[in-house]
């Protein structure tokens, strides 16, 4: 994970300005902070230390060293008919190079196998080094005489070589997936102008203090999360959020932080910075998703430590079957190297951790984090969808839902005169009847004598005339006489748990207007998805039995839970699962921490609680209900590229393990542990190449 430094220590500011120079090199970050899924139970990883670069210099030195080695072999040069010129040394070439090949670049596999053998987990880099100390070994005590048969110089060049690159391209391709985040981070720019009392200046990012005012011009990027002070924007938040459109932004609307700003000139209230950062926050999210066990690894981690142990049994088969046939040692000893070679877990360990870093990285930049790799397996198996009502699947604010108006006056002329009314009014209500005209487009007039009516509602002056908004106290207060028409909105608003206020003018009642939480437009589309798809989908609330039901019918919601105190959210969730249902919990609140805790997937809504957050396996960055179908695509994807890796990389060794040991030399065909190398690189290729298809998947 790229490393975002806090910014309020000022007393580091060059240390952690280093730290951001590390984290940009070309090479992307240290491996081990992404490749956590092959660590042994201490933490150790096979590849701790290790960059791909370090790789690709192994890599292209042990090539021009094992080009003259290949050449100068006797065995080559008998089979493609030529004769290497002939010089003082030159019968040295093969083990002298041999030997800086093996301890230059086959060392790396030898601590590997150390660190794999120290925490009880052999592996691939056991049967790597395994192959390559035996050649080395068998290489010098013939080469020293003591043994009549044919060195393998050339074949552990080749060897050590390949694997060199079988081990870059891995390493490269798991960097790569997470590529995305390192993007992202990049995003943030370097310096940002600080308005103060003296005007502008321009300061480093990472001096920015919470509280600092700081100016965005147009086509700038957001250094840092923030409130809008003054102006207005539209402001590319698809590398955030996913959303391919920009988004208005008017005073007083949240920034993110490596977003970027329209058209318009802003000023911004910096109110995270650094690790507090919605940025930071995603990437640390994915970094541990990345990290996370899931089943589908666990597995290939067992049938890893079970092929190495396969492999093993076989080279010693090997061993014995051949010296038991009469074959000279050399010949057996080739048979025994490929065997050990072709049977790398190499594919079997890449099969699932780059799927994971390529779909866990798709999900954040399409607005799904994913904390938990588990959550994400899970979701293909989805039965059930609960979802918690406020702030979910209705916007957890007031809103006009409905409005009944008298006789020659039209829905949006009410409107406009009921937010002129309760414009200066603090009443959540009140700011609902506002926000509903604002959304609607309405030139909200201005009003005069504002004043509350204590205990029945608001009055106000406009144009002359006089004003009164409340509900039914205010109707009794001045025995305000109500049409037929307004009267039965009223009433059925009641029955369905909603508020009624009225407008009067001048005493008179001429709007009703129907106020509450409103359903967010996408949940309609997102319970539709769900059922085409074959889930039920539940609500869960606390609120009343008319008010939980009114939503429901409107959503073609069946099965509702309604007057759910917080500490039953999650008995609910059990009796589902106790009925044999998987269920998925969505939730925003700290109530809803429970409940998304104990369903099998708990996907938490990314505008609420951080607790919420904190409990939940996946979060939507959107806050959109739609983004749930879209999860259960990712999943299945996920799901499917997992198997269709691991197949191939399990399947492939039941091929060339007895191929490696020599079962079909009566019909000439006997590998070589430099084809056998090339072999296994292949297999780890395919499994590259089929991850990397993941990328083309549209969420």
């Amino acid at each position: 994970m790229v490393k975002i430094p806090k910014q309020t220590d000022h007393s580091h500011k060059k240390e952690k300005k280093e730290e951001v120079h590390e984290s940009d090199h070309e090479n992307g970050p240290d491996y081990h902070d992404s490749h956590d899924e092959h660590a042994g139970h201490d933490g150790h990883d096979k590849h701790e230390g290790h960059s791909p670069a370090m790789f690709r210099e192994k890599f292209w030195l042990s090539l021009a060293l094992t080009l003259p080695v290949v050449f100068w072999s006797e065995h080559i040069q008998m089979l493609f008919g030529y004769r290497a010129p002939e010089f003082f040394g030159s019968y040295w070439i093969g083990p002298v190079l041999g030997t800086i090949i093996f301890f230059y670049g086959g060392w790396v596999f030898i601590k590997g196998a150390y660190r794999e053998l120290k925490d009880r987990l052999p592996g691939m880099m056991t049967l790597i080094s395994l192959a390559i100390t035996v050649a080395f070994v068998f290489s010098w005590v013939v080469q020293l005489g003591l043994v009549q048969a044919e060195a393998l110089w050339w074949e552990l060049a080749t060897l050590v070589t390949i694997m060199l690159l079988g081990h870059w391209i891995e390493m490269r391709s798991i960097t790569q997936a997470q590529g995305a985040l390192e993007e992202i981070a990049k995003l943030l720019p370097d310096k940002a102008t600080r308005i103060t009392d003296e005007g502008e200046e321009t300061v480093p990012v990472n001096e920015l203090e919470e509280g600092d005012l700081i100016l965005i011009r147009p086509g700038e990027s957001i250094p840092a999360d923030g409130v809008l002070t003054k102006g207005k924007s539209e402001i590319n938040e698809a590398i955030i959020t996913g959303e391919s459109k920009p988004v208005k932004k008017a005073e007083g609307d949240e920034v993110i932080a490596g977003t970027s700003n329209g058209e318009g000139s802003l000023h911004i209230e910096v109110s995270g910075i650094g690790e507090n950062t919605k940025l930071s926050g995603i990437m640390r999210l994915v970094s541990e998703a990345q990290k996370s066990k899931s089943r589908a690894q666990n597995l290939a981690d067992r049938a890893a430590q079970m092929l190495t142990g396969v492999a093993i049994l076989a080279g010693m088969i090997t061993l014995v079957v051949w010296q038991l046939l009469g074959m000279p040692i050399d010949f057996t000893i080739v048979r025994v190297v490929t065997v050990l070679v072709i049977a790398c877990p190499h594919a079997l360990g890449l099969a699932v951790p780059l799927v994971v870093a390529i779909s866990t990285t798709l999900g954040a930049t399409n607005g799904l984090l994913v904390r938990d790799r588990l959550g994400l397996e899970e979701a293909r198996k989805m039965d059930v969808v609960v979802f918690d009502k406020t702030g979910t699947l209705t916007l957890g604010e007031f809103r006009v839902v409905d409005m009944s108006v008298a006789e020659g006056l039209s829905e949006e002329e009410a409107l406009t005169m009921a937010a002129g009314v309760e414009k200066d009014s603090e009443h959540s209500i009140a700011k609902g009847i506002v926000k509903t005209a604002e959304e609607k487009g309405i030139k909200i007039p201005e009003s005069e004598e504002f004043r509350a009516l204590t205990g029945k509602g608001v009055a106000a002056k406009m144009k002359g005339r006089e004003y009164h908004m409340g509900g039914p106290s205010l109707l009794k207060e001045e025995k305000t006489k109500v049409p037929p028409e307004l009267e039965e909105a009223a009433e059925k608003a009641s029955e369905q748990g909603q508020s009624a206020i009225y407008l009067l003018e001048d005493g008179q009642a001429i709007a009703v207007f129907v106020v509450a939480d409103a359903i967010r437009e996408e949940s309609r589309e997102a319970v539709r998805t769900l059922q085409k798809q074959g889930l039920e989908v539940a609500m869960l609330t606390g609120d009343a039995k008319a008010v939980a039901a009114s939503v429901a019918e409107e959503l073609g919601i069946d099965q509702v839970f309604s007057e759910v105190l917080p500490e039953e959210k999650a008995s609910k969730i059990k009796e589902l699962q106790e009925e044999g249902k998987k269920v998925a919990m969505v939730g925003d609140g700290v109530n809803d921490a429970p409940a998304l805790a104990t369903a099998d997937i708990g996907i938490a809504i990314g505008a609420g609680t951080d607790v919420a957050v904190e409990a939940g396996h996946i979060v939507l960055v959107k806050s959109d209900p739609r983004d749930i179908p879209r999860i259960i695509t990712l999943s299945e994807a996920t799901y499917n590229k997992m198997v269709q890796n691991l197949w191939w990389a399990a399947g492939y060794n039941i091929v060339a393990i007895p191929l490696a040991a020599g079962v079909l030399i009566n019909m000439g065909i006997l590998l070589t542990p430099a084809v056998g190398a090339v072999l296994m690189s292949a297999s780890t290729v395919i499994v590259v190449i089929n991850a990397q298809l993941m990328r083309r998947l549209s969420l």
